[in-house]
């Protein structure tokens, strides 16, 4: 029997407003809510749930988890496109790594076309809505 898997979500900045910012956008639906679904969804599965609106806070997240934690799906928010800080994080642990994004950032304006992240993570998901962290995990589930 193998060992359960260790998973986390990290999210950035303004995503502890889903289901209140810009529902036309990025919906209706909570992330406290969508996570208690994703439990649900993967029962055979340690999840965890980080957000932070502060770039440090994310970077100190990665490393806490990054070298003993099976993997890592981030929305890093604006910082994707900003922050080599955090793709300099995503680069020195050990943890897989996918980036997701809930709209199609490319449909976006122009700042939102590249992701500093995207080079030093094993997969990218964008516009699939709150489903691309599901896919995300189940990508996660499925690596050897």
């Amino acid at each position: 029997m193998s060992k359960e898997k260790r998973i986390i979500i990290i999210n950035g900045p303004n995503l502890n407003l889903l289901g209140q910012r810009e529902p036309e956008i990025y919906g209706h639906t909570s992330f406290d809510d969508y996570f208690s679904n994703l439990i649900e969804e993967f029962p055979e599965v340690h999840l965890e749930y980080f957000q932070s609106s502060s770039e440090s806070g994310l970077i100190d997240e990665l490393h806490r988890v990054g070298f003993s934690y099976d993997g890592i799906v981030i929305n890093a928010g604006a910082y994707a496109h900003t922050s080599i800080a955090l793709a300099d994080a995503i680069a020195a642990i050990d943890a897989p790594v996918i980036e997701v994004h809930i709209s199609n950032v490319y449909r976006r304006e122009a700042y939102r076309h590249h992701s500093w992240l995207t080079a030093k993570c094993k997969g990218l998901i964008c516009g699939l809505g709150l489903d691309g962290y599901a896919l995300a995990v189940r990508a996660l589930t499925n690596a050897s």
